[in-house]
């Protein structure tokens, strides 16, 4: 059997960025139980609700729902329980340090394959307020109006 190459994306958190100010990201393997990886596979999976904590110098994934697999008996798995993620140390003692000095979450972002192996890239950042957010909208059309303009200009047309 061939070797997967490349990245597969399972799930992405497209809601987190729009929420969170990201300032780090970090890719971590997964630890997988049974019938989860081929749950996966069928790109089934959800990271609305997750989150990450630091736990006696682990890391782990809370709140992540990977269903359980249909043609799976009694070896399924439960969907939403929290499982390990795979880090350096140096990486851990890092996102253990922001996250209780200045008060950041830690966040999924993306669930994907690489090269065959289950990983997740999960980001550090600070909450952002209500208006956070509609300031950032206005900054994206504003970027937007900007680069119609220039382009009409370009093909010659008048504004």
């Amino acid at each position: 059997m061939a070797k997967e190459q490349g990245r597969k994306l399972v799930a992405q958190n497209k809601k987190a960025r729009h929420d969170y100010a990201i300032d780090d990201t970090f890719e971590a393997g997964l630890v997988l139980h049974g019938t989860e990886v081929k749950s996966l596979r069928q790109g089934r999976a959800s990271l609305v609700d997750g989150f990450v904590d630091i736990d006696g110098g682990e890391a782990w994934l809370h709140g992540v729902h990977i269903p359980e697999y249909t043609q799976g008996t009694w070896t399924n798995h439960a969907a939403r329980r929290k499982r390990k993620l795979l880090l350096n140390r140096v990486e851990i003692d890092k996102i253990e340090r922001r996250v209780s000095e200045k008060g950041l979450s830690v966040i999924p972002l993306s669930l994907y394959f690489l090269d065959g192996r289950a990983k997740v890239e999960i980001g550090v950042g600070k909450g952002k307020k209500s208006w956070d957010k509609r300031n950032t909208l206005a900054e994206r059309q504003a970027n937007r109006e900007v680069e119609q303009a220039v382009g009409r200009r370009l093909k010659g047309m008048s504004d």
